[in-house]
C-alpha cells in the first residue's frame, strides 16, 4: 500500500496542497506501520514532555506558594516597608501609614496587615511553628482563603485563630473549639485552611488586635497597608498619588509586588538550585527528543531510499519527515500532559503544589513540534544525499 502511494504521489501533478495532502498521508501511514519504532519514538517524546513540564510545574508551584497572600489578598494596591522583597514577617510601619492611605483620594478600602513568626504548644511538650497574620475581618482583604472548617466572622473574637487543616496532627491534635497557647496566652481554633504553607512556618490567620497581642506588638505599628482602589479610580494613579503621600514606604500593585516576589525567590540559593534542576531537566527533555527524532529518521534511510527510487523528489522527503515529526510531537506532547495531570493529582499536598499552567498546556506542543522537526530536518542532510540505487545493494 506504501508503494502504490508513494507511486501515485510521484506522478501525481497538481497544486503544491495537492502534494502535501498526499505527502501527509504517505508520511503517517509510514509512521504507524512498524509499530515498535512507532510506539518507541512516540514514548521517548513522551517521557521528554513529563519530565520537562513536572519539573516546571514544580517550581511553580514553590513560587506559587510564596506569593499566594499576595495572589488571594484581594488587594489592588499594597504598601509596604522600603526594602520589601517577600511577604513575611519583618519591618514595620506606623499606623500613620495607614490613615494617610485611608485619607486619599481614589481608595475604597485600606486594612491593615500584621504579620509575625510564632509557636504554638502541643499538649504533650513542644512547639510547632506558625506565622501569624492579622487582618481586619471587616475589611475583605488579607484573610484566610481555602477554608475547609469554621467561619471567617469568628475571628473577631479575642483570641480566635485559624490553623493549617493539614498540620492538626503535628499541633496536637487540633479540633474546632480546641484551647491551645501561643506566646503563653490561650487562644481557641476557629476554623482551619488547607494548603497554606510557603517556604517556612503555616500561615495562621486572626484578626489584627489578636496577632498583637499575641506578639506583644504595639498597637501603632503594622507590617503592610491593602488597598482596594474605587471603582472608578485609575489604579495607577491612586498609586503615584499614594507613593507621592508616603515617601518612606513603597506602593505596589498586587502584580508589581507578586513579580517582586517570584525575581527575589529565583535569586535566592533555593531559586538557584531548583531553577538549575528544571534547566538540567529541559535540555536533557529536549536531548531525547532530538536524539529520538533523530535516530527514528535514520532507522528509515532504506525506505525513503525506495521512496526516492520510486520518484519523489528531496522536497518531497522533507515535507514527509516534516509531518511525521509534527505528528509524534503532538501526540507524545497529549499524552505525556496528560500522565502529568495524572502525576500532579497523585503528589498534590498541603506541603507541595504542581502547578500546571494553561500557558504551559499550550506552549508545549509547538516547542515539541518545533524540536522534533528540528532534529529531523538535521537527518534530512542525510536524506538528501541519498543514492536512489542504494535501495537495490
Amino acid at each position: 500500500m506504501t508503494v502504490d502511494a508513494a507511486a501515485r504521489l510521484a506522478a501525481a501533478r497538481g497544486s503544491r496542497w495537492t502534494r502535501w495532502r498526499m505527502t501527509a498521508g504517505l508520511g503517517l501511514r509510514m509512521m504507524v506501520h512498524d509499530r515498535a519504532k512507532f510506539v518507541g519514538t512516540t514514548l521517548g517524546v513522551v517521557f521528554a514532555v513529563v519530565l520537562a513540564s513536572q519539573q516546571l510545574g514544580m517550581l511553580g508551584g514553590l513560587l506559587a506558594k510564596n506569593t499566594m497572600l499576595v495572589d488571594h489578598g484581594g488587594a489592588d494596591l499594597w504598601v509596604v516597608p522600603r526594602g520589601t522583597t517577600l511577604v513575611q514577617p519583618g519591618q514595620r510601619m506606623p499606623t500613620q501609614v495607614l490613615y494617610t492611605t485611608r485619607g486619599t483620594p481614589g481608595v475604597a478600602v485600606a486594612s491593615p496587615l500584621v504579620m509575625t513568626a510564632s509557636a504554638v504548644q502541643r499538649p504533650g511538650g513542644g512547639a510547632e511553628a506558625i506565622t501569624l497574620i492579622g487582618f481586619d475581618p471587616d475589611a475583605p482583604l488579607g484573610g484566610p482563603w481555602n477554608v475547609v472548617a469554621g467561619d471567617v466572622a469568628a475571628l473577631r473574637r479575642r483570641g480566635a485563630l485559624f490553623f493549617e487543616d493539614s498540620q492538626r496532627e503535628r499541633m496536637g491534635g487540633l479540633n474546632l473549639g480546641s484551647v491551645r497557647e501561643v506566646q503563653g496566652r490561650r487562644v481557641r481554633v476557629a476554623g482551619f485552611t488547607w494548603g497554606l504553607m510557603p517556604f517556612g512556618a503555616p500561615y495562621t490567620f486572626g484578626s489584627v488586635d489578636t496577632v498583637r497581642e499575641l506578639a506583644g506588638m504595639p498597637e501603632g505599628r503594622l507590617n503592610f497597608v491593602l488597598v482596594r482602589v474605587a471603582p472608578l479610580a485609575d489604579v495607577e494613579e491612586v498609586q503615584a498619588e499614594l507613593q507621592r503621600r508616603l515617601p518612606g514606604a513603597v506602593v505596589y500593585t498586587a502584580d508589581q509586588l507578586h513579580g517582586r516576589v517570584v525575581d527575589t525567590l529565583l535569586g535566592m540559593q533555593l531559586g538557584v538550585v531548583f531553577g538549575t534542576t528544571t534547566a538540567f531537566a529541559l535540555v536533557i527533555g529536549f536531548v531525547i527528543v532530538a536524539l529520538t527524532m533523530f535516530s527514528a529518521v535514520l532507522d528509515n534511510l532504506r525506505e525513503l531510499a525506495t521512496l526516492k527510487a520510486l520518484g519523489l523528489s528531496s522536497g518531497d522527503l522533507t515535507r514527509l519527515v516534516v509531518v511525521q515529526a509534527i505528528a509524534q510531537a503532538l501526540l507524545g506532547s497529549l499524552i505525556g500532559l496528560g500522565l502529568t495531570a495524572y502525576v500532579v493529582d497523585l503528589i498534590r499536598s498541603a506541603n507541595l503544589a504542581v502547578i500546571v499552567s494553561p500557558t504551559l498546556v499550550v506552549a508545549t506542543p509547538p516547542v515539541m513540534a518545533a524540536l522534533c522537526v528540528a532534529a529531523s530536518l538535521l537527518a534530512l542532510r542525510r536524506v538528501r544525499r541519498l543514492d536512489p540505487a542504494s535501495v537495490f545493494r
